[in-house]
C-alpha cells in the first residue's frame, strides 16, 4: 500500500530537482540571461526617456517624455519584460524539446505526474520574469533624463501582481509552446505577441483610452493590460490606474484559463 507522505515527500523532491536542474543551466549562462531580459526595456529608457528629451526643439513625444511619460512607462516596461521573458522562457525551449530530438521525453521520465513538468516550467518562467521586471526598477531611475523613482510603499500589492503576472506569462507560453509547430514559433511572436504589447496599454494608461471607446473595450481581452494596470497602481500609484479589485481577479481568471489550455496542450503533445 503506498504511503501518501512518502508519495508526497518524492513529488516535492522531484520536482524541486527539476527547478534546481533549470536554474543551473541559467546560472551558466547568466550574462546572455541579464542581456536578454534587460536589452528591451533599456532601449526603451534609454530612447523615450534619455534622448528624446535632449533634442533640440524636442519631439511631439519629447513633449511629454519628462517625468509624466517616465512614470507612464515605467509600468509598462516592467509589464513587457515579464510578458516577453515569461513567454520566451517556456515557448522557445518547448519548441526545441517538441522537435526531432523529443528532449521532453527525458523530462517527463522524472517520478512526478507529467502536469508537473509543466508547471515547472510555469514556475521556473515565473521566476525569471521577476528578475527581468525588477532590472526595469534600476534602470528607469539611472538612465532618464528626469529619474523615475517608483513608490514602493505599496510593496505587498506589487508582490502579488509580479507573482500572478509571471505565472500568467508563463501560463501563455506553455500554451504557445504546447500548441504551435516550432517552425511556427517566430509568426507566433509577430502576430500574437507584439501585437497585444503595443495594444496593452504599455506606453499609456487605459483610462486615458475613454476618447476610443470601443478600442477601450476591446483591449480588457489582454491580459497585459491588467499586468500593466496592477503594477500602476502598485509602484506609480500617482497615475490613474484600474481599480485593483478590477486587476486581480482579471489576473487570476486569465492564469487559470492560459493555464488549463496550456496543460491540456502539453498533455496531448507529450501523450501523442
Amino acid at each position: 500500500m503506498n504511503n501518501p507522505i512518502s508519495d508526497r515527500s518524492l513529488f516535492v523532491k522531484a520536482f524541486y530537482g527539476l527547478l534546481l536542474r533549470d536554474l543551473r543551466v541559467i546560472s551558466r549562462e547568466l550574462a546572455p540571461f541579464l542581456l536578454r531580459v534587460g536589452m528591451q526595456p533599456l532601449l526603451f529608457l534609454f530612447v523615450f526617456t534619455y534622448i528624446m528629451p535632449r533634442m533640440a526643439g524636442g519631439s511631439p513625444m519629447a513633449s511629454t517624455a519628462g517625468p509624466g511619460f517616465g512614470t507612464v512607462l515605467l509600468p509598462g516596461l516592467m509589464a513587457v519584460a515579464i510578458m516577453f521573458c515569461g513567454i520566451a522562457a517556456v515557448a522557445l525551449p518547448l519548441s526545441t524539446e517538441f522537435g526531432s530530438t523529443r528532449e521532453i521525453d527525458d523530462r517527463v521520465m522524472c517520478p512526478v505526474p507529467v502536469a508537473a513538468v509543466a508547471l515547472e516550467k510555469v514556475v521556473f518562467s515565473a521566476l525569471q520574469s521577476i528578475v527581468a521586471a525588477g532590472l526595469v526598477i534600476p534602470m528607469a531611475i539611472w538612465i532618464p533624463a528626469s529619474p523615475v523613482y517608483p513608490d514602493l510603499h505599496r510593496w505587498p500589492l506589487m508582490a502579488i501582481v509580479l507573482v500572478l503576472s509571471s505565472l500568467l506569462a508563463g501560463a501563455l507560453g506553455l500554451a504557445i509552446g504546447s500548441s504551435v509547430s516550432p517552425r511556427h514559433i517566430g509568426l507566433v511572436f509577430s502576430i500574437l505577441v507584439v501585437p497585444i504589447t503595443f495594444l496593452g496599454c504599455v506606453y499609456y494608461p487605459w483610462a486615458y483610452l475613454d476618447k476610443i471607446r470601443w478600442l477601450q473595450i476591446a483591449v480588457l481581452l489582454n491580459p497585459i493590460v491588467y499586468i500593466c494596470e496592477g503594477l500602476r497602481s502598485a509602484v506609480t500609484p500617482q497615475v490613474h490606474s484600474m481599480p485593483v479589485w478590477i486587476v486581480l481577479p482579471a489576473l487570476v481568471v486569465f492564469l487559470a484559463i492560459l493555464g488549463r489550455l496550456g496543460l491540456r496542450a502539453f498533455l496531448r503533445r507529450v501523450i501523442s
